[in-house]
């Protein structure tokens, strides 16, 4: 049919318009996602963490890093860049001539459609004088007039024509013959590209992925830890390092990252002379290899803080960055196994000792401390020989609580080797610290009575943390010394009150004196827990219900107004126990959404930045919260890695075996809460 013509574009004019909407689509979602965000406002955030962390490590190298680096420029150069072939192709298909014609033999004979078989050839024949290649004409125009011709007078053209809108038929010139040299080279490109370039970058990204696991650790490292976990239980510190620097990440064989370099054979041994015994002649693999031995020998360098090389410095910042991830991989490894020991048996399960030395070690790689050492070198300006003030009898300052807990003028009087500059720094970074209040709720959800917790029942651990800073938190001082009580202690002690209070309503005993009530009221005050008080109030009470009990009974109501009496009385508490469940039962359901949002609410990591002299990168302020029994040396409950504290956060610890907690309480056993910094 004549509406099924077709017209090959030979200019190649309809390729700028695939071209314009390709770059399109790549310029416009780049510009969005890769254009550099404004640097002021990091420059202002570090500007406003200079008071307190200047001296840090990670402070300097971060503004070292701003000031030399070039790739926002180069990346807005790109996609500047990007714009300006853009708008250059927009602007060249603008003005393209988008009119394309369909082949019309009566335009070609210039005659109107319709023209007798007559008209056509004495049309024909005028023009084919004209244009014959024999009297000088064009012979490209006299082979249009003949094919016109045909194609109005012979019957199979003029058919070929109606049908393929061409008088010789269909083209039979492939579609690659029809493309022009810019095209051809643009489809050997993109064949290229997504042919061979995509299948090799997808296989080499595919093979990369396998060996690492969701936290991005090496598959073989986590074997590594799961095999030394359960080999040794009982881990101490020296044999944590060992393991900890054992892992995968740091050999160049797993990973290209890690270096060997030639002056490691002068400069490693060196410093395994200075640092003395480290376990140098142990034959046991892989913690005898070259790669283990100097990943060992730059931890513990880190740890004593001791000078080194520029080339050794750069390796040692590579591993410290590494260390924390390693070690909370160690942990979930250790939490993994004790889930196994418990639920099926016969298994040996890491010990409480274990767990929270990676966690103590994690705090030592940050701060750059050795653990024997003061927790007070972890602020500025302080040395070795600057803690003999502050262990003397007079102070007995030896942690950081001690410290905050004193007077002004006995703080200044003791920190009085520093200068009044170098004081007030100190007092910075110290207010800076995090001081955490813990509370903890302990109830059974699909119960009647929440808090009513008996053997048998599935009981919900909720922990509220809280966090402040030392220098806004007011009853610190008060807590450093003397709070020192644990959350089963508390709960202890509120039962022996409930208890003893129990045991008094059976009895009644003589009415409390006002001067015994002001004694009672004082050692309150002291924190004695006593019960004379409570039991006054309740003797009051009993002593209330007798005299109305005798007005009563010399009342000699008849029974039919008793009656009706307690069925008011009964009408009542039915009402007070109604409006008792609807409100749990708003309150649990106000609980669940709570939980649905915080499931569905993405919350960011960044948290508050840590105070630490030589780690090399910004750490954020992160925190494990765990359940344990010390007496069993277990874990009870998986420790939560919370990465989203900055004011108040709510966690509920997920057991490691099925009413564990009920047990404990039933048989008494002492089970606490734990909030340490990872």
């Amino acid at each position: 049919m004549a509406g099924q013509q077709f017209q090959y574009d030979d200019s190649g004019n309809t390729f700028f318009y695939f071209l314009t909407s390709f770059v399109g689509l790549i310029v416009i979602p780049a510009t969005y996602y890769l254009w550099p965000r404004d640097q002021n406002a990091e420059q202002l955030r570090l500007k406003s963490l200079r008071r307190v962390h200047g001296r840090c490590l990670w402070y300097r190298l971060r503004l070292m890093k701003s000031q030399q680096s070039i790739v926002p420029t180069l990346k807005k150069a790109a996609l500047l860049f990007g714009w300006a072939v853009f708008l250059f192709l927009a602007y060249k298909v603008s003005k393209l001539d988008r009119e394309y014609q369909e082949y019309n033999p009566y335009e070609v004979l210039k005659l109107e459609a319709g023209a007798s078989i007559a008209e056509i050839k004495k049309q024909y024949r005028v023009l084919s004088l004209k244009h014959h290649p024999d009297k000088g004409g064009d012979e490209a125009m006299f082979m249009k007039l003949a094919k016109a011709y045909s194609a109005l007078t012979n019957e199979e053209s003029r058919n070929n024509w109606e049908m393929y809108g061409n008088p010789d038929g269909p083209r039979g010139d492939s579609f690659f013959n029809l493309l022009t040299y810019f095209q051809r080279s643009v489809l050997l490109v993109y064949g290229l590209a997504f042919m061979v370039i995509l299948p090799v970058v997808v296989g080499t990204w595919w093979y990369r992925s396998i060996r690492y696991s969701g936290d991005q650790i090496l598959i073989n490292t986590t074997q590594l830890f799961m095999h030394f976990m359960y080999k040794t239980p009982t881990m101490n510190m020296k044999r944590l390092v060992m393991v900890l620097t054992a892992a995968f990440e740091f050999d160049p064989r797993s990973n290209k990252e890690a270096i060997i370099r030639p002056t490691d054979n002068i400069e490693v041994p060196q410093l395994i002379r200075e640092l003395g015994n480290i376990n140098v002649k142990k034959k046991e693999p892989p913690f005898c290899y070259p790669y283990s031995l100097k990943a060992r020998v730059l931890l513990l360098t880190h740890l004593a803080r001791m000078d080194v090389s520029e080339n050794v410095e750069e390796d040692q910042r590579f591993v410290m960055k590494k260390c924390p991830a390693l070690l909370q991989e160690i942990i979930n490894v250790g939490c993994q196994l004790t889930m196994m020991a418990t639920s099926r048996g016969g298994l040996r399960a890491p010990r409480l000792s274990s767990i929270e030395n990676c966690m103590k070690l994690s705090q030592m790689v940050v701060q750059g401390l050795q653990e024997a050492k003061s927790p007070l070198l972890q602020l500025p300006h302080f040395e070795e020989e600057h803690l003999r003030y502050c262990i003397s009898k007079k102070y007995k300052v030896r942690t950081l609580q001690d410290l905050v807990s004193l007077k002004d003028s006995d703080r200044r009087n003791m920190l009085r080797f520093l200068g009044e500059e170098k004081y007030e720094e100190v007092l910075a970074v110290l207010g800076s610290f995090p001081y955490i209040n813990m509370e903890t709720k302990l109830q059974v959800l699909d119960d009647e009575d929440s808090n009513n917790i008996t053997a048998g029942s599935i009981v919900t651990v909720t922990v509220t943390l809280t966090r402040k800073r030392m220098s806004v938190s007011s009853t610190f001082q008060g807590d450093a010394k003397t709070n020192k009580t644990k959350v089963w202690q508390n709960k202890n002690k509120g039962a022996k009150k409930a208890a003893k209070s129990k045991k008094k309503k059976l009895t009644k005993k003589k009415p409390v004196t006002q001067q015994q009530a002001k004694g009672d009221k004082a050692k309150q005050a002291n924190g004695n827990v006593d019960v004379a008080a409570a039991s006054k109030a309740e003797e009051d009470d009993l002593s209330d219900k007798g005299s109305e009990s005798d007005e009563a009974e010399g009342n000699k109501d008849s029974p039919s107004e008793r009656d009706e009496e307690s069925d008011k009385q009964s009408d009542t508490e039915v009402d007070e126990i109604a409006g008792d469940d609807e409100e749990e039962w708003e309150a649990l359901q106000q609980s669940i959404q709570r939980r649905e949002r915080a499931l569905l609410e993405t919350k960011s990591k960044v948290t508050h930045p840590v105070y630490s002299l030589y780690f090399p990168e910004e750490k954020q302020e992160w925190w494990w919260l765990y359940i344990a029994d010390r007496k069993e040396q277990t874990l009870v409950s998986m420790p939560n890695h919370v990465c989203t504290l900055k004011d108040t956060e709510e966690v509920r610890p997920q057991p490691l075996w099925c009413e564990i907690l009920v047990f404990t309480r039933f048989l008494g056993l002492k089970v606490s809460f734990y909030a340490k910094v990872a």
